[in-house]
């Protein structure tokens, strides 16, 4: 696998990292406890470095997952894992991002993973009700503490992004970014070459659409966040599947799966870029990680941008419920 380093903050990782939230969130039940560890030792064994958890994942499993299945090879990852939620015992109650929370929750992540100082701390989404520089405050003291190695936001906006870097540098914004969704591109993505910040894409495989394994007769599990968004419906997958056949053909002609042009036109994008895709399957860790090896051509790219381009995708990304956790 080979490195990247994200912006200019000297974090060096692999070029692929993997999402772990699916393993214990979001995408129906839970793993075999047993079955995850596994998975995720596959990927050291596969060359990634970069493991992506957080405290509401689960909650609080994931972290203890991936605390687990990393720890023989502490020194050797990086592990980002993220604050910003309340919690109820084990339920979500909303968001959370005050200093004396963060501080808190800050420590019970430590013990969950077993470790002595996060790599990379992301505030999981942006509190309206807490100035970002008394965030960015929190987590520079959390850092000087040695609790803490680097910063960064997940779902922020440009003034958001510029607030926090202004009080402690961002090392990396995480947000959604693929051929299925590129709004990042129009301010995101300018803002953070020009401060020197990677960027990090979760859902790179459109939550698994750009595979071409999701059909209009899909049906998913239970508990699979997908039942509630408007990008999956029916009638929005049949209208989305245009730009899947694109992505598939291109990947005819390059002996590639589909996910991986697609993970393969991301990492083309900027050298600071580091998608996080996640999977519960060994067979597609190991497709997924083989993009870091794929080189598309120049017509390659073109041709998949201008498919993405063209392409009248259809559906909100997620329900107006969560909209509204989205910075702006």
């Amino acid at each position: 696998m080979i490195t990247r380093t994200l912006g200019t903050s000297g974090l060096e990782v692999s070029a692929l990292g993997l999402g772990c939230m699916g393993l214990s969130h979001g995408y129906g039940a839970a793993v075999d406890h047993q079955d995850g560890i596994a998975l995720i030792r596959a990927a050291v064994d596969q060359g990634v470095t970069f493991f992506d958890t957080a405290q509401v994942y689960g909650p609080f499993t994931n972290e203890e997952l991936v605390g687990e299945a990393l720890a023989s090879v502490r020194d050797e990852m990086v592990i980002a894992t993220k604050f910003g939620f309340s919690f109820d015992g084990s339920t979500s109650t909303g968001l959370d991002s005050r200093p004396e929370h963060i501080r808190a929750t800050v420590e019970d992540s430590l013990r969950r993973l077993g470790v002595e100082s996060i790599d990379l701390l992301y505030q999981h989404r942006v509190d309206p009700q807490v100035p970002i520089e008394d965030v960015a405050g929190a987590v520079k003291d959390l850092i000087a503490a040695g609790k803490v190695k680097h910063f960064g936001l997940s779902e922020a906006g440009v003034s958001t992004i510029r607030r926090a870097h202004a009080v402690q540098p961002l090392t990396a914004l995480q947000s959604e970014y693929s051929l299925f969704w590129r709004e990042p591109e129009a301010e995101i993505l300018p803002t953070l070459t020009e401060l020197g910040i990677g960027f990090v894409p979760f859902s790179p495989l459109g939550k698994g659409f750009l595979t071409g394994a999701i059909t209009t007769a899909t049906t998913f599990a239970e508990g699979d966040l997908r039942n509630s968004l408007p990008r999956f419906t029916e009638d929005a997958r049949a209208a989305n599947q245009a730009l899947v056949d694109v992505v598939r053909d291109v990947g005819a002609r390059r002996d590639a799966t589909a996910g991986q042009v697609a993970l393969a036109w991301l990492l083309a994008q900027h050298p600071s870029i580091v998608p996080i895709p996640g999977t519960t399957k060994v067979h597609r860790l190991a497709e997924n990680n083989g993009a870091a090896q794929l080189e598309l051509t120049a017509e390659d790219l073109t041709e998949l941008t201008q498919a993405s381009d063209q392409a009248d995708i259809r559906g909100a990304r997620y329900p107006e419920h969560m909209q509204r956790w989205i910075d702006r």
